[in-house]
């Protein structure tokens, strides 16, 4: 089985209870949902359309649908497509691959690709060059993935160093090449429960983002304060009451400084592009 068969095995499985969301991705929705709001909110009385690539339960495609848009939403795994069906009945959903989109050229004045879409695809040169084709120019792209040097790479490694200890799963080999590798590449490593993933730097992706003829706006983090707390610790039903509250006060501060300079080592990198 391939990478991409892989992922929608893994997210099919978690269909049943993807609306239940550990801490983790409380404050990661809570933070994305403002910033789709602000960034991809209509400029006028203009309905046009959105695509959410990687849709996935819908969170997003309902976001987009109650902004105005005209929304569609695509994703591989079809046990995902049904829970979004239901959530946003609106919307106009298909099974299809982001690096093989299924519409013409310059259909959309939005393109949404959040949930760390791009950090599963195998080919995420790909799947940009998809979403920049399918919108026209002068829309907006929002893309969201995970990013390479946040705090989390630091807890990953002492994890490595010391057994294993957090849980992190990632052989110090591993870790070993992925710190080898220039300042500003992508890496590929794994992480518990999800496979392998790509974390992206900042200045690689908007290196991509420009080869593509899509110039980046603005750009937030997310999880970089509350990423002194190990993520594995965070993946959890319930925390501790002590870790709670930490956590809660890290949330606020993190939501303060999501686009300030503290979201160079944040764990989730959001950037707006638009095509030029």
């Amino acid at each position: 089985m391939n990478d991409q068969g892989r992922s929608t095995a893994l997210f099919d499985a978690m269909a049943a209870e993807y609306d239940v969301l550990e801490p983790w991705y409380e404050h990661l929705y809570a933070r994305l949902h403002a910033i789709v709001r602000v960034a991809l909110a209509p400029a006028g009385a203009r309905l046009g359309r959105a695509l959410d690539a990687g849709c996935g339960h819908g969170f997003q495609t309902a976001l987009l649908a109650d902004l105005g848009w005209q929304t569609h939403g695509i994703d591989l795994a079809g046990a995902l497509l049904t829970v979004a069906r239901h959530r946003v009945r609106a919307a106009v959903f298909a099974r299809a691959d982001v690096v093989a989109l299924p519409y013409a050229d310059a259909t959309f004045d939005v393109v949404s690709c959040c949930g760390s879409t791009l950090s599963f695809v195998a080919n995420p040169e790909a799947a940009l060059g998809e979403m920049a084709r399918v919108l026209r120019p002068g829309g907006h792209l929002l893309l969201e993935c995970e990013h390479r040097w946040s705090l989390d790479l630091v807890w990953m490694a002492a994890s490595a160093l010391g057994g294993d200890a957090l849980g992190y799963g990632v052989p110090s080999a591993a870790l070993g090449r992925a710190f080898r590798r220039p300042w500003r590449a992508a890496v590929r490593l794994p992480y518990p429960g999800y496979g392998t993933l790509t974390l992206f730097s900042t200045g690689d992706l908007r290196r991509r983002l420009r080869a593509h003829g899509l110039t980046p706006r603005r750009t937030w983090g997310i999880h970089a304060l509350t990423n002194l707390i190990p993520s594995t610790v965070l993946h959890r039903e319930r925390l501790s009451r002590p870790v709670a509250a930490l956590y809660r006060a890290l949330r606020v501060l993190d939501t303060a400084a999501a686009a300030g300079p503290l979201r160079a080592i944040a764990n989730s990198v959001v950037i707006l592009a638009v095509k030029r």
